[in-house]
């Protein structure tokens, strides 16, 4: 417990660091080089590890105290879009999905309350899984999300946020 806990702030620290040195940021230059991690709401902080879906993936509408309607996962995690992605593909892989984990589906998603299920989709990663994708933006968890409501992914880099039921950026 006490090696994730030193883990996790080590990563914290170098994201920090990461984070603040780049004025152009790309994929590769917005995380440190950390061990991949994805899963459908398993986040580095709390439980290292690879986990893949079992199921299809819920997209659902929550409502924010400060943001508004944002997207969220079937456990109320926060989903959010990279501007740098092209459209229904996603460009953050290596390092970047270390921090930036994919939301990632086992079948076609569903649309939850809120969500409008034509823009919901699915693109295939490199390594051929399938990242859920709405209005044409892969969606992704960020590490330091913790609990369910947390935003502190929104605005990082002003490349990196949440997305609102109509599939567009806060």
């Amino acid at each position: 417990m006490k090696r994730k806990f030193i883990l996790a702030s080590v990563m914290l620290i170098a994201f920090a660091i990461t984070a603040c040195g780049s004025t152009k940021p790309t994929a590769s230059t917005l995380v440190p080089q950390l061990p991949t991690v994805i899963g459908t709401a398993v986040m580095p902080i709390t439980g290292l590890g690879t986990e893949t879906p079992t199921a299809p993936s819920v997209v659902s509408v929550s409502q924010n105290n400060s943001l508004g309607p944002i997207l969220v996962d079937e456990k109320g995690m926060t989903l959010y879009m990279y501007t740098m992605d092209n459209p229904n593909s996603s460009s953050c892989y290596n390092s970047c999905a270390s921090i930036w984990l994919p939301f990632l589906t086992d079948g076609t998603p569903t649309a939850g309350s809120g969500v409008q299920a034509k823009l919901l989709g699915t693109t295939m990663r490199t390594d051929g899984s399938m990242q859920v994708s709405y209005n044409g933006h892969p969606l992704y968890y960020f590490a330091k999300d913790t609990v369910p409501g947390d935003t502190t992914g929104e605005n990082v880099q002003n490349v990196w946020f949440v997305v609102t039921p109509a599939g567009d950026q806060r």
